[in-house]
């Protein structure tokens, strides 16, 4: 009995004895680096309590949309010292630990001005905090409360915002 290869034509022949040689050429070829797979994320008991997460790494809050009040500032002193005012209340609530993450919408359409996420389930406690600003009490801007469940990692925000900010000179 006669070898398949013998068989062949001439241009199979060489094709199949390419195909060898390629394939031995590639099993002695030099290994590519291993892919490492990332290792699972470790658990930090501390900071899932310091940021007060529950077993899912999640925790409540109140999400508060800040909308157009009924009654604008319309003197521009009034209105810098007033937002100075407000700017100054978002950083204190940060530094407290009360305020978890704030900012304004850019352009969100209709009334919606900005955000507050406290670090607290209770509405009326985030109220409280709310009713100490200067465009609340100004009627500048009103604000809308909702019950939010959302990463505790949300906690860290301001910690980590104060690393970013670069200094000025």
């Amino acid at each position: 009995m006669t070898p398949p290869f013998r068989n062949r034509s001439p241009p199979m022949r060489r094709l199949h004895v390419l195909m060898l040689a390629a394939a031995a050429a590639i099993g002695t070829a030099p290994a590519a680096e291993p892919v490492v797979q990332s290792a699972a994320p470790v658990y930090d008991a501390a900071l899932a309590q310091r940021t007060g997460a529950d077993e899912r790494g999640m925790r409540r809050y109140v999400l508060v949309i800040l909308r157009t009040g009924p009654t604008p500032v319309k003197d521009a002193d009034a209105r810098k010292a007033m937002f100075a005012g407000h700017m100054a209340n978002i950083q204190r609530l940060a530094k407290e630990g009360k305020l978890a993450l704030a900012g304004p919408f850019g352009d969100a359409g209709g009334d919606w001005r900005g955000l507050f996420v406290f670090a607290t389930a209770d509405i009326e406690e985030a109220k409280a905090l709310v009713a100490t600003d200067p465009v609340i009490q100004h009627g500048e801007m009103v604000a809308d409360y909702h019950s939010w469940y959302g990463s505790a990692a949300t906690m860290l925000t301001a910690e980590l915002h104060e690393k970013l900010v670069r200094p000025t000179h």
